[in-house]
């Protein structure tokens, strides 16, 4: 898969003052890595949402920094804004292409579980994401688990079932469960009818007239003979 490319410039505006560069388009970037001099760098905003949209974080950059020779980085960090969403600065992992890498990879749930056509059964979750590790270039973008085999409850997709390029090694328990096809507990509450429930009020505000009756009768003063 080709490498998506994003140019950046280095940044001498730092701190507080970065607000300046988002108002006229520019994100605040860093960049990083394993015996890799920092640097802080922008970017063109408008560029940047579009490279955001089809890399995520396991998609394998070639940025270039002010014509220099592209550097290979992941997306590593991004930062918006928690009311309006806007960008506000991004972190560039940098690695090289000859060194393995541990990275997280999304997976994702493709095609309908036909055991769901019935009702009283639902889609129980495991893992969102599956640790690897491998040569940047080999990692992949996703991990699709095909879930049209689910046509039973308790079927269930381990770790275990799943199929990757041998160049990838798995960092997860094999039995540690994806997927699996459940019945919904329905919690019964027995409904006590409303005649039944009127007949004991009734009953109990009967017995409680008869022992106050009783106690008032016993409380009477005696006739004098």
């Amino acid at each position: 898969m080709e490498d998506l490319k994003l140019k950046a410039t280095h940044r001498m505006v730092l701190g507080k003052k970065a607000r300046f560069l988002r108002r006229q388009g520019i994100t605040p970037t860093h960049l990083y890595g394993n015996n890799v001099k920092s640097a802080a760098l922008q970017c063109d905003t408008g560029e940047l949402q579009n490279l955001l949209a089809q890399a995520g974080k396991t998609r394998l950059v070639s940025l270039e920094v002010d014509g220099e020779r592209a550097k290979s980085v992941f997306v590593r960090e991004i930062q918006r804004d928690a009311i309006t969403r806007e960008l506000l600065h991004i972190d560039f992992y940098q690695v090289k292409r000859t060194e393995k890498i541990a990275v997280d990879v999304p997976i994702v749930l493709v095609g309908e579980a036909p055991a769901l056509k019935f009702k009283g059964r639902m889609l129980v979750h495991g893992i969102n994401s599956l640790s690897v590790e491998c040569l940047p270039a080999n990692v992949p973008p996703q991990i699709d688990i095909d879930i049209t085999q689910l046509e039973e409850v308790d079927q269930a997709i381990n770790v275990k079932d799943i199929v990757l390029d041998p160049e990838i090694t798995v960092h997860a328990d094999p039995e540690q469960l994806v997927v699996k096809i459940s019945e919904v507990m329905v919690k019964e509450i027995e409904e006590v009818p409303e005649v039944a429930e009127e007949e004991a009020v009734a009953e109990e505000e009967a017995k409680t007239r008869a022992e106050a009756e009783a106690s008032a009768e016993e409380e009477k003063p005696e006739k004098e003979g």
